[in-house]
């Protein structure tokens, strides 16, 4: 950091100057429509904004008969957009090249920075602290906040000279998109690893005629009941075990518990999640829209079970009734046949499978943690390198 110390020195020895975002950018001219009439617009919304990465992720085309209403903001490169429904979520962008003459919604103010600041340097200062605790208080409504755009051009930036600016914004675009080089490698991975654990679980558990291995209803080899619902208050931030409902991920924490760990979940009802297996290791609750499964039979190991159920998942979520609501009925799963092999040969294919899951599990639960250490870096040097003395 000592060049750009160097230059604070150089430049604004006695203090930085803060002003208004109002007063360091231009106002963007709504779309006149009626001069527009045979053109075509990428329409972005406030969904088209990823909340991880800050860029525009999906766009959709509009002319002006299919335009909605409220697409009224033509956008150009260079503008920074802050999603100001809402505002809390942080969507915020840099509008690149790619994007020059779309439309925005009227869910984003649009800031079109003037001569006095650079786009890149507006960008960053979105995403401090001092920005989003000003959001916070400012922003009006209970169940639907929003803050409005005048609000908004009242929060004071510093604005150094460009020269410090642009050597700040190069260290921060650098640390950007070194972590995002870093998500890409480390999400590679782990879809190769769990390529090769899909792979070699199928192998294992793909049997034939020939194999003499028995083959049984499940019904017939365990135990498959839904849940119940927790009683009121129970679910709890702080509860000893977690309840699992329909979704493929637990539904919170609860203080009690229903079912006793190695039980195989299969949601039964809702959007998503029906008809995908899931394994619990330790006691839990299980709510009434999931199925829990146990061995009922010492031949057969409910971990085994597990893994033939990942394997065949296809073939279950093809049982699930998709009119309405999709359901997974219970007549259905309990004919789904399992292979009983001999129970060295469970314990054999389980050992291998356990592993292989060891080694994508701990990469997928790396992968959230390295990112956001990557991200807690760049946030340290941003408000460090965003921080200065205000000139009196």
């Amino acid at each position: 950091m000592s060049r750009i110390d160097d230059l604070v020195a150089e430049l604004c020895p006695n203090g930085v100057e803060f002003l208004q975002i109002g007063e360091v950018v231009r106002r963007a001219p709504n779309l006149k429509w009626d001069e527009r009439q045979s053109e075509e617009f990428q329409y972005i919304d406030l969904s088209s904004v990823d909340r991880v990465t800050n860029r525009i992720l999906k766009t959709v085309t509009i002319d002006r008969e299919s335009a909605p209403s409220r697409a009224q903001q033509e956008v150009r490169a260079g503008d920074v957009l802050f999603g100001t429904t809402r505002p809390m979520l942080k969507r915020y962008c840099l509008v690149g090249d790619d994007y020059d003459g779309q439309v925005a919604s009227t869910g984003f103010c649009v800031l079109r920075p003037t001569e006095r600041i650079t786009s890149e340097w507006l960008y960053h200062l979105l995403g401090t602290p001092d920005f989003y605790d000003y959001v916070e208080t400012n922003q009006r409504g209970a169940s639907y906040p929003a803050i409005s755009d005048s609000l908004v051009k009242r929060f004071k930036i510093p604005a150094p000279p460009l020269a410090i600016q642009r050597e700040i914004t190069a260290i921060l675009d650098k640390m950007e998109s070194l972590k995002a080089e870093l998500e890409s490698e480390l999400e590679s991975e782990l879809e190769y690893r769990y390529r090769q654990y899909a792979f070699y679980r199928d192998q294992l558990l793909t049997f034939r005629e020939a194999d003499e291995v028995p083959w049984a209803p499940m019904g017939d080899l365990a135990s498959v009941r839904v849940g119940q619902a927790p009683r009121a208050g129970s679910l709890v931030d702080d509860g000893q075990y977690l309840y699992v409902n329909a979704g493929t991920t637990p539904s919170g924490r609860i203080a009690e518990m229903n079912t006793n760990g190695d039980t195989v979940t299969i949601p039964s009802r809702g959007q998503g999640g029906v008809g995908i297996a899931g394994y619990q290791a330790r006691d839990f609750w299980c709510g009434p829209l999931c199925y829990r499964i146990k061995s009922a039979t010492s031949d057969l190991s409910t971990r085994f079970l597990y893994y033939y159920l990942k394997s065949v998942q296809p073939a279950i979520r093809a049982l699930q009734q998709t009119g309405g609501t999709p359901a997974l009925n219970r007549k259905e799963l309990v004919l789904v046949r399992v292979p009983v092999p001999p129970h060295a040969e469970q314990e054999r294919i389980v050992a291998i499978l356990d592993k292989f899951d060891a080694l994508v599990n701990d990469l997928s639960i790396g992968l959230p943690a390295e990112i956001a250490a990557r991200q807690k870096q760049y946030e340290y040097y941003r408000d460090k390198l965003l921080t200065f003395k205000e000139a009196a």
